[in-house]
């Protein structure tokens, strides 16, 4: 319940007017902020935040020392970084080596080197790239036979036909969908007890197919929120909802029900998906 019609998650309330009611915050001045007052207040009838069971919970010195200073310097609310539309920056321009830049990424790469009083290293030697650059992107190491044809490729977009050569081998896929299996908790087996296994191997699969089509990210997304609500053309929507139930597991039906929540409310949070790229 919010209480004092007081809300602080959103610029428009926190800074809200409120009849016969002091101002929570205001910008620039955190010794006529109420909610100043209240952190630092030595009431613990007053002082706030306040646990669950309405006892005092005061925040660290530390904490306290930043949010005055956020206050002071003008209390500025930024919507969470996943919502903010990316901007690109302004590329800098190096001060001692530009004839090292190659791309734009490059004057970004040399920018926190020269801040870092460090300077960029000596350019591998081909016999190094062609390692280094398949072991990056499959995995797995050059054959003799590879190295050795790349060594000898004297055209000037030698290296490019080696990367898009890599990038259309399945090994790509497999050595990229890595990441997200760990990031998904992908797992053979259901992790508690007995620790048995489980089918869920098409879900690796289907993460492999998709990095090795380069799907667009947010398709891939909402396949794996909301997959088995999507129109299908083949089964991958409905095998990527797979993602929903990695998730370790005592396989016994019902042991920790607010795990997912009742099966109408998982329902609405995966329509609510469908919407996120509209």
């Amino acid at each position: 319940m919010r209480k004092a019609g007081l809300r602080l998650d959103h610029a428009e309330w926190a800074l809200k007017k409120r009849p016969h009611r002091p101002d929570a915050i205001v910008p620039g001045h955190p010794e006529k902020s109420e909610l100043v007052k209240r952190i630092e207040s030595k009431d613990p009838h007053y002082l706030m935040p306040q646990s669950d069971q309405g006892e005092a919970n005061p925040m660290s010195p530390a904490e306290i020392a930043t949010l005055k200073e956020w206050i002071r310097q003008g209390a500025v609310y930024r919507p969470h970084w996943a919502f903010a539309a990316p901007a690109r920056p302004p590329v800098p321009l190096s001060q001692s080596d530009a004839a090292w830049v190659k791309t734009p990424v490059d004057n970004f790469i040399l920018a926190k080197l020269e801040k870092a009083g460090l300077h960029s290293s000596p350019e591998a030697d081909r016999t190094t790239l062609v390692r280094r650059v398949t072991l990056d992107l499959t995995g797995l190491l050059p054959t003799p036979d590879e190295t050795l044809a790349f060594v000898n490729d004297t055209s000037p977009n030698a290296y490019e036909h080696l990367v898009d050569g890599l990038l259309a081998r399945p090994t790509f896929g497999e050595q990229r969908a890595r990441y997200w299996l760990d990031y998904a908790r992908y797992a053979d087996t259901y992790g508690l007890h007995f620790d048995n296994s489980r089918d869920i191997w098409p879900y690796r699969d289907y993460v492999i197919r998709s990095f090795n089509a380069n799907k667009p990210f947010d398709q891939f997304t909402m396949e794996q929120i909301a997959g088995d609500l999507l129109p299908m053309k083949n089964l991958d929507p409905l095998i990527g909802s797979g993602y929903v139930r990695l998730g370790i597991s005592s396989n016994e039906g019902g042991t920790i029900p607010r795990s997912c929540g009742s099966t109408s409310h998982a329902s609405a949070l995966r329509r609510s998906a469908l919407h996120l790229w509209d």
